[in-house]
């Protein structure tokens, strides 16, 4: 089975530092959604490991979580794409949980859900702690460089063998080429 790993905010819609509170503020980032579609055409399963603290910051709720998620999902089958598996992790940071990202409780999740090692597995993700919660599992790390990409690689500290590409269209089409 071919899988990826994908980050939700920032990869696959528009990343808000007051969060995204409503399915309104759900925006795709151009070309994510044809992405999906691609990777799932080309044979991909998809999984989305996605931190979601304003559940624990009372910013929103799950009904709402469940809302924005639909309107995700909604999306995405406009272009023939599909989501075949969401994990989130609803914890603040401050609760040291497993399942909050740089840990990696979520993608230990999607190994045993899906029955996979998840060795070079791409794992695709905006931030360090994204890259970070993959590769402590032997996943490909992906940097795109939308959402906070940009200042992700010029932080640096970037796992090694880390790929940069301009967004999840790049990330796709490299996947797919790569054959990974």
């Amino acid at each position: 089975m071919k899988l990826v790993i994908l980050d939700r905010d920032g990869v696959i819609n528009h990343d808000s530092a007051q969060f995204i509170k409503s399915p309104d503020e759900w925006k795709p980032i151009p070309g994510s959604l044809e992405a999906i579609a691609l990777l799932n055409q080309s044979g991909y399963r998809i999984a989305v490991a996605t931190n979601q603290s304003g559940i624990s910051r009372g910013l929103f709720d799950m009904a709402t979580l469940n809302a924005i998620h639909d309107k995700m999902y909604r999306s995405l089958s406009q272009f023939g794409g599909r989501i075949d598996a969401l994990f989130y992790c609803p914890h603040a940071a401050e609760t040291k949980c497993n399942c909050r990202k740089p840990k990696s409780g979520m993608i230990d999740e999607i190994g045993r859900r899906f029955g996979i090692d998840l060795e070079s597995v791409p794992s695709v993700g905006d931030s360090l702690r994204d890259l970070q919660a993959g590769t402590a599992r032997g996943a490909q790390p992906i940097l795109v460089l939308t959402g906070k990409g940009k200042l992700t690689q010029e932080q640096g500290e970037l796992p090694e063998n880390t790929w940069i590409c301009a967004d999840l269209a790049e990330a796709a089409t490299r996947i797919i080429a790569d054959g990974l």
